[in-house]
C-alpha cells in the first residue's frame, strides 16, 4: 500500500506567507509625522533645563499648548498611516477597542505602589500592530483613562506622550516575522521591565521641574548647568520614584509571562481576520 504524499505548490506557500500577521507598516509620511511629534515632545519635556531663570518654569502654562499641538499631530499620524498602508475602518475600530480596554485596566491598580496593569497590554498591542499604531494607541489610551479616572490636568499631555513612546517602542522591537513563542515573550517582558522604568523617569522630568527648590540637594535649580541639574535629577528619581517604577515593572513582567502568549495569539488572529492591508478588488462577472 503506497502512502499518499502531500505536495505544496508555490501558490500555497504564498498563501501561507500572506496569512502570517504583520504589523501595520510605516510609510514615509507616517514616519515624518512621528518624528515631528516626538521632537516636539522632547522639547516640551526638556526646555526647563535650558531656559533662562528669568523666564521661569511654567509647565502648567505650556501644557494646554502642548495638548493643542498633540491632538492634530495624532490625527496626522493616523491619516498618514491610512494613506501609506491602507489601514481602514477595521483598524480604527480595533484602536478604539484596545484603548477602551486599556483605559478600563488603569483604575484596577489605582496607581497603588505603581501597579498599573494597562502597561502590559500596551506592550503586546504595540508588538502585534506596529510602532505607528502603537504610538496612537498609547496616547489615546492615556487620554481615555484620564477622562475615566478624573486625572485631567496639566500633566495629561505629558502622560500621553510618554505612553505613546512606551507603546511605539514595543512595535520597534526586532524579529516581527521570525520570533515567536517563549523567546518573544521573554523579549517583551524584558522590554516591559526597562520601559516601565523609562516611563517613570520621563514623567519625573516633568514633575521635578515644577517642584519649587527646597534646598534638599535633589531639587531642580533653574539656570544651573545642565549636567549639575541632571545629577540632582538622578538622585531625585532614586529617592522618590524607584519603588513605584519597580512595582510597575514587576507587574508588567508578571502579566506578560502569565497571559502574554494567549493575548498575542488573540491579537494576531483578530488582525489576520481583519486583513487590515488587504486590497479590495472588484471583478466584472463573465457572461
Amino acid at each position: 500500500m503506497t502512502g499518499a504524499t502531500e505536495t505544496t505548490t508555490p501558490a500555497a506557500h504564498r498563501t501561507r506567507r500572506t496569512r502570517r500577521t504583520r504589523p501595520i507598516r510605516l510609510g514615509p509620511r507616517a514616519i515624518a509625522a512621528l518624528v515631528l511629534i516626538s521632537a516636539i515632545g522632547v522639547a516640551a519635556f526638556s526646555w526647563p533645563l535650558f531656559a533662562d531663570p528669568e523666564f521661569g518654569v511654567a509647565h502648567e502654562k505650556d501644557a494646554p499648548w502642548l495638548f493643542a499641538l498633540l491632538l492634530p499631530l495624532l490625527v496626522a499620524v493616523v491619516v498618514a498611516t491610512i494613506a501609506d498602508s491602507g489601514m481602514d475602518a477595521k483598524a480604527v475600530a480595533m484602536l478604539g477597542v484596545l484603548a477602551a480596554v486599556g483605559a478600563a485596566l488603569r483604575p484596577l491598580g489605582a496607581g497603588t505602589a505603581g501597579l498599573e496593569p494597562m502597561f502590559f497590554l500596551m506592550v503586546l498591542s504595540g508588538r502585534v500592530l506596529g510602532p505607528g499604531f502603537g504610538f496612537v494607541l498609547g496616547s489615546v489610551t492615556m487620554f481615555a483613562s484620564a477622562l475615566l479616572t478624573g486625572g485631567v490636568g496639566p500633566w495629561m499631555p505629558f502622560q500621553m506622550l510618554s505612553m505613546a513612546w512606551f507603546t511605539m517602542g514595543a512595535g520597534l522591537l526586532p524579529g516581527q516575522d521570525r520570533l515567536r513563542g517563549r523567546a518573544e515573550v521573554l523579549m517583551l517582558a524584558a522590554y516591559g521591565c526597562v520601559a516601565a522604568f523609562a516611563y517613570g523617569t520621563v514623567m519625573n522630568l516633568y514633575g521635578w521641574t515644577i517642584v519649587p527648590p527646597a534646598g534638599s540637594g535633589i531639587s531642580f535649580v533653574p539656570g544651573d548647568p545642565v549636567h549639575e541639574n541632571l545629577v540632582r535629577f538622578v538622585a531625585y528619581c532614586l529617592a522618590t520614584s524607584l519603588g513605584w517604577d519597580l512595582g510597575r515593572a514587576v507587574l508588567t513582567v508578571a502579566l506578560t509571562f502569565a497571559v502574554g502568549p494567549t493575548l498575542l495569539k488573540a491579537l494576531r488572529r483578530a488582525t489576520r481576520r481583519a486583513a487590515f492591508e488587504a486590497q479590495v478588488t472588484f471583478e466584472v462577472p463573465k457572461e
